[in-house]
Protein backbone atom coordinates (compact mmCIF):
# COMPACT_ATOMS: atom_id res chain seq x y z
CA UNK A 1 0.00 0.00 0.00
CA UNK A 2 1.46 3.43 -1.08
CA UNK A 3 2.16 5.69 1.80
CA UNK A 4 0.14 9.03 1.82
CA UNK A 5 2.47 12.38 1.87
CA UNK A 6 2.20 14.17 5.27
CA UNK A 7 2.04 17.57 3.69
CA UNK A 8 -0.48 16.86 1.18
CA UNK A 9 -2.85 15.07 4.34
CA UNK A 10 -1.80 18.47 6.39
CA UNK A 11 -2.99 20.70 3.01
CA UNK A 12 -6.40 18.42 2.76
CA UNK A 13 -7.22 19.02 6.92
CA UNK A 14 -6.11 22.76 6.74
CA UNK A 15 -8.84 22.86 3.04
CA UNK A 16 -11.32 20.99 5.44
CA UNK A 17 -10.95 23.45 8.20
CA UNK A 18 -11.14 26.87 5.95
CA UNK A 19 -14.49 25.69 4.12
CA UNK A 20 -16.12 24.54 7.50
CA UNK A 21 -15.42 27.73 8.83
CA UNK A 22 -17.01 29.53 5.94
CA UNK A 23 -19.67 26.96 5.68
CA UNK A 24 -21.20 26.95 9.77
CA UNK A 25 -20.25 31.25 8.94
CA UNK A 26 -22.88 31.51 6.11
CA UNK A 27 -25.18 29.05 8.27
CA UNK A 28 -28.36 31.59 9.19
CA UNK A 29 -31.11 29.28 10.80
CA UNK A 30 -31.08 25.73 12.32
CA UNK A 31 -31.62 23.48 9.16
CA UNK A 32 -28.42 25.15 7.80
CA UNK A 33 -26.71 24.75 10.35
CA UNK A 34 -27.69 21.11 10.83
CA UNK A 35 -26.63 20.43 7.13
CA UNK A 36 -23.20 22.11 8.22
CA UNK A 37 -22.82 19.59 11.09
CA UNK A 38 -23.91 16.21 8.60
CA UNK A 39 -20.84 17.31 6.00
CA UNK A 40 -17.63 18.55 8.75
CA UNK A 41 -18.81 16.06 11.24
CA UNK A 42 -21.12 13.24 10.41
CA UNK A 43 -19.84 9.82 11.91
CA UNK A 44 -20.97 8.20 8.88
CA UNK A 45 -19.89 10.30 6.27
CA UNK A 46 -18.62 13.68 7.26
CA UNK A 47 -15.48 15.01 6.08
CA UNK A 48 -14.00 14.68 8.77
CA UNK A 49 -14.32 11.26 9.56
CA UNK A 50 -13.34 10.15 5.55
CA UNK A 51 -9.68 12.56 6.67
CA UNK A 52 -9.22 10.26 9.69
CA UNK A 53 -8.85 7.02 7.56
CA UNK A 54 -6.29 8.85 5.85
CA UNK A 55 -4.16 8.25 9.17
CA UNK A 56 -3.28 5.17 8.44
CA UNK A 57 -1.96 5.64 4.80
CA UNK A 58 0.70 7.88 6.55
CA UNK A 59 4.66 6.48 6.82
CA UNK A 60 4.99 5.21 10.52
CA UNK A 61 7.32 7.98 11.30
CA UNK A 62 4.33 10.46 10.13
CA UNK A 63 1.85 9.12 11.93
CA UNK A 64 2.62 11.04 15.12
CA UNK A 65 2.37 14.44 13.19
CA UNK A 66 -0.54 13.99 11.44
CA UNK A 67 -2.57 12.47 14.50
CA UNK A 68 -1.36 16.41 16.15
CA UNK A 69 -2.70 17.90 13.02
CA UNK A 70 -5.87 16.14 12.65
CA UNK A 71 -6.86 16.62 16.18
CA UNK A 72 -6.05 20.44 16.38
CA UNK A 73 -8.35 20.90 13.40
CA UNK A 74 -11.18 18.27 14.73
CA UNK A 75 -11.41 20.57 17.99
CA UNK A 76 -11.01 23.48 15.24
CA UNK A 77 -14.17 22.62 13.46
CA UNK A 78 -16.03 21.56 16.95
CA UNK A 79 -15.11 24.93 18.01
CA UNK A 80 -16.75 26.69 15.06
CA UNK A 81 -19.92 24.19 15.12
CA UNK A 82 -20.42 25.53 18.92
CA UNK A 83 -19.90 29.54 17.94
CA UNK A 84 -22.50 29.18 15.16
CA UNK A 85 -24.97 27.40 17.31
CA UNK A 86 -24.91 29.46 19.86
CA UNK A 87 -25.35 32.76 17.28
CA UNK A 88 -28.04 31.23 15.54
CA UNK A 89 -29.60 30.16 18.83
CA UNK A 90 -29.23 33.75 19.49
CA UNK A 91 -30.64 35.27 16.28
CA UNK A 92 -33.76 32.79 17.02
CA UNK A 93 -34.41 33.76 20.26
CA UNK A 94 -34.61 37.68 19.41
CA UNK A 95 -36.97 36.97 16.59
CA UNK A 96 -39.42 35.43 18.33
CA UNK A 97 -40.72 38.83 19.83
CA UNK A 98 -40.94 40.13 16.24
CA UNK A 99 -43.99 39.89 14.50
CA UNK A 100 -44.00 38.53 10.52
CA UNK A 101 -45.83 40.25 8.30
CA UNK A 102 -46.88 38.94 5.33
CA UNK A 103 -47.41 42.37 3.27
CA UNK A 104 -49.35 40.54 0.56
CA UNK A 105 -52.55 39.95 3.02
CA UNK A 106 -54.77 43.15 3.01
CA UNK A 107 -54.10 45.09 5.96
CA UNK A 108 -56.15 45.28 9.47
CA UNK A 109 -59.06 48.34 10.08
CA UNK A 110 -57.80 51.05 12.03
CA UNK A 111 -60.83 51.88 14.66
CA UNK A 112 -60.54 55.53 14.99
CA UNK A 113 -61.81 57.28 18.13
CA UNK A 114 -64.71 59.76 18.61
CA UNK A 115 -64.78 63.12 20.15
CA UNK A 116 -67.03 63.29 23.15
CA UNK A 117 -70.44 64.55 22.99
CA UNK A 118 -69.39 67.13 25.82
CA UNK A 119 -66.64 68.04 23.70
CA UNK A 120 -68.78 68.44 20.93
CA UNK A 121 -71.02 70.30 22.37
CA UNK A 122 -68.86 72.43 23.87
CA UNK A 123 -66.90 72.99 20.32
CA UNK A 124 -70.27 73.80 19.06
CA UNK A 125 -71.22 76.56 21.55
CA UNK A 126 -67.84 78.26 21.13
CA UNK A 127 -68.34 78.33 17.23
CA UNK A 128 -72.10 79.69 17.47
CA UNK A 129 -71.06 82.36 20.34
CA UNK A 130 -68.28 83.64 17.74
CA UNK A 131 -70.95 84.19 15.15
CA UNK A 132 -72.45 86.59 17.79
CA UNK A 133 -69.29 88.28 18.75
CA UNK A 134 -68.42 86.73 21.41
CA UNK A 135 -64.89 85.56 21.99
CA UNK A 136 -63.94 82.42 23.98
CA UNK A 137 -61.67 82.42 27.46
CA UNK A 138 -60.47 80.10 30.08
CA UNK A 139 -59.31 80.74 33.43
CA UNK A 140 -57.86 78.41 36.34
CA UNK A 141 -60.38 75.56 37.91
CA UNK A 142 -58.95 75.96 41.48
CA UNK A 143 -59.88 79.80 42.36
CA UNK A 144 -59.19 81.89 45.79
CA UNK A 145 -62.55 83.50 47.20
CA UNK A 146 -62.27 86.77 45.78
CA UNK A 147 -62.75 85.80 42.13
CA UNK A 148 -65.42 83.45 42.96
CA UNK A 149 -67.26 84.90 46.00
CA UNK A 150 -66.42 88.27 46.93
CA UNK A 151 -65.96 90.01 43.38
CA UNK A 152 -69.72 88.90 42.11
CA UNK A 153 -71.21 89.98 45.37
CA UNK A 154 -71.53 87.02 47.33
CA UNK A 155 -70.41 87.99 50.99
CA UNK A 156 -69.28 85.81 53.86
CA UNK A 157 -72.86 84.81 54.91
CA UNK A 158 -74.29 83.86 51.55
CA UNK A 159 -75.13 79.96 51.91
CA UNK A 160 -73.75 79.83 48.58
CA UNK A 161 -69.93 79.76 50.54
CA UNK A 162 -71.34 77.51 53.15
CA UNK A 163 -68.08 74.59 53.10
CA UNK A 164 -70.75 71.44 52.56
CA UNK A 165 -71.52 73.53 49.30
CA UNK A 166 -67.97 73.72 48.05
CA UNK A 167 -64.77 71.91 47.44
CA UNK A 168 -62.71 74.01 49.59
CA UNK A 169 -58.71 73.11 49.65
CA UNK A 170 -56.44 74.34 52.71
CA UNK A 171 -53.05 75.50 51.66
CA UNK A 172 -50.61 75.83 54.02
CA UNK A 173 -49.39 80.04 55.73
CA UNK A 174 -52.79 80.91 53.14
CA UNK A 175 -55.15 83.18 55.00
CA UNK A 176 -58.23 81.89 53.32
CA UNK A 177 -58.28 78.31 51.51
CA UNK A 178 -58.53 78.02 47.61
CA UNK A 179 -61.60 76.15 46.05
CA UNK A 180 -62.56 74.23 42.94
CA UNK A 181 -64.32 76.97 40.95
CA UNK A 182 -67.99 76.75 41.64
CA UNK A 183 -69.10 78.76 38.80
CA UNK A 184 -67.21 79.99 35.00
CA UNK A 185 -68.40 83.73 36.62
CA UNK A 186 -64.63 83.81 37.95
CA UNK A 187 -63.46 83.77 34.23
CA UNK A 188 -65.72 86.82 33.90
CA UNK A 189 -64.10 88.64 36.50
CA UNK A 190 -60.33 88.34 36.05
CA UNK A 191 -61.26 89.42 32.08
CA UNK A 192 -62.79 92.45 33.31
CA UNK A 193 -60.02 93.38 35.84
CA UNK A 194 -57.77 93.03 32.72
CA UNK A 195 -60.03 94.83 30.12
CA UNK A 196 -61.81 97.81 29.45
CA UNK A 197 -65.66 97.92 28.17
CA UNK A 198 -66.87 97.01 25.18
CA UNK A 199 -66.18 93.42 26.17
CA UNK A 200 -68.20 90.07 24.61
CA UNK A 201 -66.85 87.05 26.11
CA UNK A 202 -68.20 83.53 26.52
CA UNK A 203 -66.05 81.24 29.25
CA UNK A 204 -66.43 77.29 29.06
CA UNK A 205 -64.95 74.93 31.51
CA UNK A 206 -65.68 72.64 34.36
CA UNK A 207 -67.34 73.51 37.76
CA UNK A 208 -67.63 71.97 40.78
CA UNK A 209 -70.51 71.56 43.68
CA UNK A 210 -70.98 68.37 45.90
CA UNK A 211 -73.83 67.81 44.40
CA UNK A 212 -75.55 64.33 44.62
CA UNK A 213 -75.33 62.71 41.06
CA UNK A 214 -78.73 61.94 39.59
CA UNK A 215 -80.17 62.31 36.35
CA UNK A 216 -79.96 66.28 35.86
CA UNK A 217 -77.25 66.95 38.87
CA UNK A 218 -73.21 65.35 38.91
CA UNK A 219 -70.41 66.84 41.32
CA UNK A 220 -68.51 67.82 38.13
CA UNK A 221 -70.18 69.43 35.24
CA UNK A 222 -69.25 72.17 32.56
CA UNK A 223 -70.73 75.48 32.13
CA UNK A 224 -71.14 77.90 29.01
CA UNK A 225 -71.31 81.58 31.25
CA UNK A 226 -71.51 84.71 28.14
CA UNK A 227 -70.72 88.14 29.53
CA UNK A 228 -71.39 91.62 27.24
CA UNK A 229 -70.78 95.21 28.90
CA UNK A 230 -71.98 97.74 26.54
CA UNK A 231 -73.56 101.13 27.04
CA UNK A 232 -77.05 100.91 26.37
CA UNK A 233 -77.19 97.27 26.72
CA UNK A 234 -80.96 95.80 28.00
CA UNK A 235 -82.85 92.54 28.83
CA UNK A 236 -84.50 92.53 24.96
CA UNK A 237 -80.17 91.85 23.75
CA UNK A 238 -80.09 89.77 26.74
CA UNK A 239 -83.15 87.25 25.37
CA UNK A 240 -82.17 88.02 21.85
CA UNK A 241 -78.73 86.22 22.27
CA UNK A 242 -80.32 83.78 24.23
CA UNK A 243 -82.84 83.27 21.33
CA UNK A 244 -80.04 82.79 17.98
CA UNK A 245 -77.94 80.50 20.11
CA UNK A 246 -80.29 78.03 20.85
CA UNK A 247 -82.00 78.40 17.45
CA UNK A 248 -78.39 77.82 15.99
CA UNK A 249 -77.38 75.00 18.68
CA UNK A 250 -80.91 73.25 18.89
CA UNK A 251 -82.57 73.79 15.26
CA UNK A 252 -85.44 75.00 14.12
CA UNK A 253 -87.71 77.84 16.23
CA UNK A 254 -86.94 78.03 19.65
CA UNK A 255 -88.86 80.37 22.14
CA UNK A 256 -87.08 81.39 25.38
CA UNK A 257 -88.76 82.35 28.28
CA UNK A 258 -87.56 84.07 31.45
CA UNK A 259 -88.97 84.02 34.85
CA UNK A 260 -88.07 86.31 38.13
CA UNK A 261 -85.41 84.95 39.93
CA UNK A 262 -82.47 86.09 42.49
CA UNK A 263 -78.80 85.63 41.55
CA UNK A 264 -76.24 88.10 43.93
CA UNK A 265 -74.27 89.07 40.53
CA UNK A 266 -77.18 90.21 38.65
CA UNK A 267 -80.26 92.64 39.29
CA UNK A 268 -83.12 92.11 37.58
CA UNK A 269 -82.24 87.99 37.74
CA UNK A 270 -84.13 85.65 35.42
CA UNK A 271 -84.41 81.95 35.22
CA UNK A 272 -84.35 80.82 31.35
CA UNK A 273 -86.29 77.81 30.06
CA UNK A 274 -86.06 76.95 26.11
CA UNK A 275 -88.80 75.49 24.81
CA UNK A 276 -87.83 73.04 21.66
CA UNK A 277 -90.52 70.17 19.94
CA UNK A 278 -93.05 70.75 22.33
CA UNK A 279 -90.99 70.64 25.68
CA UNK A 280 -90.00 73.00 27.69
CA UNK A 281 -86.51 72.96 29.86
CA UNK A 282 -84.72 75.16 32.72
CA UNK A 283 -81.64 75.71 30.75
CA UNK A 284 -79.85 78.36 33.51
CA UNK A 285 -79.72 81.72 34.84
CA UNK A 286 -79.46 85.30 33.56
CA UNK A 287 -79.97 88.45 34.03
CA UNK A 288 -78.21 92.08 33.80
CA UNK A 289 -75.08 92.67 35.71
CA UNK A 290 -74.75 93.87 38.73
CA UNK A 291 -73.76 97.50 39.31
CA UNK A 292 -71.73 96.12 42.32
CA UNK A 293 -69.78 93.42 40.13
CA UNK A 294 -68.62 96.43 37.71
CA UNK A 295 -67.68 98.33 41.04
CA UNK A 296 -65.48 95.17 42.21
CA UNK A 297 -63.41 95.27 38.68
CA UNK A 298 -63.33 99.36 38.50
CA UNK A 299 -66.01 99.78 35.66
CA UNK A 300 -68.13 102.93 36.23
CA UNK A 301 -72.14 101.79 36.51
CA UNK A 302 -73.32 104.97 35.44
CA UNK A 303 -71.20 104.54 32.10
CA UNK A 304 -71.43 101.02 31.33
CA UNK A 305 -73.77 98.21 31.84
CA UNK A 306 -74.42 94.54 30.41
CA UNK A 307 -76.01 91.18 30.54
CA UNK A 308 -74.63 88.12 31.84
CA UNK A 309 -75.96 84.26 31.44
CA UNK A 310 -74.94 81.14 32.54
CA UNK A 311 -75.81 77.87 31.10
CA UNK A 312 -75.24 74.26 31.99
CA UNK A 313 -73.53 72.47 28.65
CA UNK A 314 -74.58 69.05 29.91
CA UNK A 315 -77.99 69.88 30.06
CA UNK A 316 -78.11 71.55 26.26
CA UNK A 317 -75.98 68.43 25.28
CA UNK A 318 -78.61 66.25 26.57
CA UNK A 319 -81.21 68.08 25.10
CA UNK A 320 -79.55 68.17 21.51
CA UNK A 321 -78.82 64.82 21.69
CA UNK A 322 -82.13 63.50 23.68
CA UNK A 323 -80.29 62.19 26.41
CA UNK A 324 -82.51 61.52 29.44
CA UNK A 325 -79.28 61.25 32.30
CA UNK A 326 -76.53 62.84 31.89
CA UNK A 327 -74.69 60.52 34.11
CA UNK A 328 -74.22 58.79 31.06
CA UNK A 329 -72.28 61.11 29.45
CA UNK A 330 -69.39 59.47 32.49
CA UNK A 331 -70.42 55.82 32.12
CA UNK A 332 -67.35 55.52 29.62
CA UNK A 333 -69.88 53.40 28.14
CA UNK A 334 -68.09 53.02 24.07
CA UNK A 335 -71.89 51.44 22.97
CA UNK A 336 -73.59 54.99 24.00
CA UNK A 337 -71.03 57.49 23.07
CA UNK A 338 -70.12 56.09 19.87
CA UNK A 339 -74.06 57.22 18.86
CA UNK A 340 -72.65 61.31 19.12
CA UNK A 341 -70.17 60.91 16.30
CA UNK A 342 -69.48 63.92 14.36
CA UNK A 343 -73.37 65.12 16.22
CA UNK A 344 -73.13 68.68 17.36
CA UNK A 345 -69.74 69.83 16.20
CA UNK A 346 -69.38 73.30 13.39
Amino acid sequence: MTNLNLDAFVADLERLRSEAETALADAIDIEGLEAARVVFLGAKNGRLKAVQKGLGKLGRDDKPVGGQQFNAVKKSVEALFLQASQRVASQSKNSKGVEQVDVTLPGSPIRFGRVHPITQTIRRVSSIMANLGFEAVDGPEVEDQWHNFEALAIPNEHPARDPLDNFYIAVANADRPLLLRSQTSTVQIRVMEERKPPLRIVSLGRVYRPDTADATHYPMFHQVEGLLIEPGTTMAHLKSVLRSFASSFLGGDVRVRFRPSFFPFTEPSVEVDMEWNGRWIEMGGAGMVDPSVLQSVGYDPDEVCGFAFGLGVERIAARRFGVADIRDFYRNDIRFLEQFHDRGQA
